[in-house]
């Protein structure tokens, strides 16, 4: 199963965020896309306005299957390998979901202050692509 992850690539952030994730999943499950990539967000019917609220989560098979912000980084942990066990574990805990969801709002609006703006946009190892042809 493949998925779509649509990240800031201005971010510093999110582009080392985006890495861990390539380097743990080596390509298996996620493909990346910079919010930048106009041309690839209208694939997926994406504005730039639509990335304002945060990183994007697609599911391949059923593109209208779709999550954004803190309920996409939830979800990208839950396709991990034991990350299921974690997230149900953080949504059991009482307040955690409202906490997670108030801070990733935080982070998101206040991004670039708090961890700088790169010069230039990170392209993945694992772009978008090839296999959207494909499809």
């Amino acid at each position: 199963m493949s998925y779509y992850v649509i990240y800031d690539g201005n971010c510093n952030l999110c582009v080392t965020f985006t890495q861990l994730l390539e380097t743990f999943d080596q390509g298996e499950r996620f493909q990346y896309i910079p919010m930048q990539d106009e041309i690839g967000l209208k694939t997926f019917d994406i504005t730039p306005e639509d990335c304002e609220m945060g990183m994007i989560l697609i599911k391949d098979s059923d593109r209208s299957q779709r999550w954004q912000g803190s309920n996409a980084a939830e979800e990208i942990t839950r396709l991990l390998p034991l990350g299921d066990l974690f997230i149900q574990a953080y949504r059991a805990l009482p307040g955690m979901k409202a906490f997670g969801d108030k801070s990733y709002e935080k982070i998101r609006d206040r991004r670039y202050d708090w961890f700088g703006k790169r010069e230039e946009t990170y392209q993945s190892v694992y772009p978008f692509g090839c296999s959207l042809t494909n499809s």
